[in-house]
């Protein structure tokens, strides 16, 4: 038997319906798991003023049934009553659908009220006090898809007037999206917070709340790894985000912020935002050490250079890092080591898709990130290499291996030259800037020549030092075997 809370549905997962609501903003930072959902779908054709008083009138888009006779005639006896006794009145209807009415019925009862309310106007102080106890006991019925029911069809009743309740709009609003992020449709509860009234000028909105209401929706779209949909309130946020005073809201948006640098794969950005949420005590150990581990892997998937080396190095350093399963093949890029498909294949199983994404040029992300590592680490150990040596290196052929080496010299991330005609690259030895075109070294006449001979002259010293000191200790040796 169903008690008369219980919202009958369509067959759906046994994970919605009577769960227990939990606020989107109490999820902690590594409780963000990016999954995609059906969203639900939109309820349709909707009367904005139904009739209460018609038993043959389905209120319902669930298609269940009409009011209880015994509602129907409650409400027929509160539009009688004087203006100044219906309140209490209809509190009492409510509380009677909620514990004494069928549960088939329950949505189209709670509609029966707001429909009479409506229809017999009693005064707007009247009405907000109906609504206001009309939206609590829906909340107390901890019945997702009957939110999403009753609260969808209540909109279309007010909003002829919603800018006489905007009050009672918005949190209809923020109950509707609840139960969608409940049922793990973060589209619409993104869509649907979206349409709260910020802006009006019959209700005063804090600072925090609208950017409570805005990470809310930013942390949605990012559920289904929106980030364009996402960056445009982020733009808001960033306007108003020197105001808010709440740890928890500072904490989520920069932990959004960092998602959103993640998937537009700005992972030099989002490694350097990780890395300094991880350090918040606003998050358990178990989440900062988490956020330190997205840290690592951004930084291991940033663009080979000096920038990423600063990064890398301060990561490296961090003591905590020591504890995370990426340590191993960030300790070897940060010293330069070449890596091998062992050590690349074992890192990529942690990585989300779209940091297995194929680039432009038909890499992907992390191969394209492992061959410029391994080149930077190359040039640590040649002073000058053909590019047919160097592909074979790198696992490319010629062609490819001098296009990554022009570019990484162009972009100021590898310190050298190149000599087409002679088919060589001659490195530096030094770290580039990282500035554009910084990585390019003039051609000087002789340079290596002149190297040469200094190494030659050098040797050279050294051997006539050793031949003085043996003939100062072992003249006789030195008379019979070197004179």
């Amino acid at each position: 038997m169903t008690s008369a809370c219980s919202y009958p549905t369509k067959t759906r997962p046994a994970h919605r319906g009577e769960a227990a609501a939990t606020p989107h903003s109490a999820i902690l930072p590594s409780a963000i798991i990016v999954t995609r959902f059906e969203s639900c779908s939109t309820h349709s054709q909707r009367l904005r003023k139904p009739s209460p008083l018609k038993t043959d009138q389905r209120h319902s888009t669930l298609g269940i049934m009409a009011p209880d006779p015994a509602v129907l005639q409650r409400l027929q006896v509160i539009a009688s009553k004087p203006i100044d006794q219906q309140p209490a009145l209809y509190e009492n209807a409510l509380a009677y659908i909620c514990d004494s009415s069928s549960a088939d019925a329950t949505a189209d009862n709670f509609i029966a009220v707001i429909s009479t309310l409506f229809e017999h106007p009693s005064g707007v102080v009247m009405s907000r006090s109906v609504l206001a106890a009309f939206v609590a006991r829906l909340r107390d019925l901890k019945n997702h898809d009957l939110w999403i029911d009753v609260g969808n069809r209540t909109l279309d009743i007010l909003a002829a007037q919603s800018a006489v309740f905007p009050d009672a709009v918005a949190v209809l609003r923020e109950l509707i999206a609840t139960a969608h992020e409940n049922n793990e449709d973060f589209v619409e509860a993104a869509k649907v917070l979206a349409d709260i009234p910020l802006d009006s000028s019959q209700r005063q909105v804090t600072v925090q709340e609208r950017a409570t209401t805005w990470i809310r929706i930013v942390r949605n779209y990012l559920e289904v790894d929106d980030s364009t949909a996402a960056s445009a309130y982020i733009s808001k946020l960033k306007n108003i985000m020197h105001r808010v005073q709440d740890q928890g809201l500072t904490l989520h948006f920069n932990l959004s912020q960092a998602r959103i640098l993640d998937a537009q794969r700005e992972f030099l950005s989002a490694a350097n935002k990780y890395h300094e949420i991880s350090f918040s005590l606003a998050i358990a150990e178990e989440e900062r050490l988490h956020t330190l581990s997205m840290a690592a892997k951004c930084a291991i998937l940033a663009p080979a250079g000096p920038l990423r080396s600063r990064t890398l190095g301060r990561l490296y350093k961090d003591e905590r890092s020591a504890q995370l399963d990426e340590f191993g093949i960030l300790e070897k890029i940060f010293l330069d080591r070449v890596l091998t498909a062992k050590e690349v294949e074992t890192f990529a199983e942690g990585l989300q898709p779209h940091q297995l994404a194929t680039t432009a040029d038909g890499t992907t992300v992390l191969a394209k990130a492992v061959m410029e590592h391994n080149l930077l680490g190359v040039s640590k150990l040649y002073s000058n290499i053909r590019f047919d040596a160097l592909g074979s290196l790198l696992g490319l052929d010629a062609n490819r291996a001098e296009e990554t080496t022009a570019r990484m010299i162009e972009q100021g991330r590898l310190a050298g030259r190149i000599d087409q005609l002679g088919g060589l690259v001659y490195f530096d030895g030094g770290e580039a800037s990282g500035q554009k075109g910084s990585g390019r070294t003039e051609t000087v006449v002789g340079k290596e020549m002149r190297r040469w001979d200094a190494n030659v002259e050098s040797l050279s010293e050294e051997v006539e030092n050793i031949t003085n000191a043996l003939d100062e200790q072992f003249p006789a040796f030195v008379e019979a075997n070197l004179a």
